[in-house]
């Protein structure tokens, strides 16, 4: 793999999966940055509307019936400043969009979530990854982080794992879980975080040879 090219991982991945935490011990060992929730602080800055509303808008989405039944796929537009619509749930992903092609466009990073893989599915130093595990697995690995009783945690990961799907479907017009969406998916519960930074950086020196 040519050290002088940019590269780009996106990692989408189930709540429990460690899929953050891979993307983290990726990008420490390539010595690249890695963005997650750091994308609404830069797209607050970029657009100038505050990062409260971007948090909110997260939120918010959560709970919307209207986004679990309605879509609005990702073009690349931007609302004007001018337009009603400016601090819109639709226009702040635009601008965290924005935000991720640049990023894409200026350096070597991985990208957790936020629908990466298809904002830069034109992109081809892209390389998109789904990291999925049994629900004991996801269940495991999250009680190390949440105290509380297995059934109301059971409950948490299917919500979570409900709203990323929702978020995905409305923003892409795509299931979250396909594996037609994804270059590479691996099972954590079977390789474990390391080797599957392993397989990463395997499949890296592959594809952008």
């Amino acid at each position: 793999m040519d050290s002088n090219k940019k590269y780009v991982i996106t990692i989408a991945r189930q709540y429990g999966s460690g899929g953050k935490t891979i993307g983290e011990m990726l990008a420490k060992d390539l010595g690249i940055h890695v963005y997650g929730r750091e994308l609404l602080k830069l797209a607050s800055d970029e657009s100038g509307i505050n990062e409260a509303l971007f948090a909110k808008a997260d939120e918010k989405v959560k709970d919307s019936r209207l986004f679990r039944i309605a879509q609005n796929v990702y073009s690349g537009e931007l609302i004007p400043p001018e337009n009603d619509d400016f601090t819109s749930n639709d226009n702040l992903f635009n601008y965290q969009a924005k935000i991720i092609k640049q990023l894409a466009e200026e350096e070597s990073c991985v990208i957790v979530g936020r629908c990466a893989d298809y904002i830069l599915k034109d992109y081809d130093h892209v390389l998109s990854v789904f990291i999925h595990a049994p629900k004991d697995f996801c269940m495991e690995q999250s009680s190390r982080k949440l105290s509380m009783p297995s059934k109301e945690l059971e409950k948490f990961i299917a919500k979570t794992d409900k709203y990323r799907a929702d978020y995905y479907k409305y923003h892409t017009g795509r299931d979250w879980t396909d594996a037609r969406n994804y270059d590479l998916c691996l099972d954590s519960s079977k390789l474990g975080f390391e080797r599957c930074v392993a397989e990463i950086k395997a499949y890296m020196n592959v594809r952008f040879q």
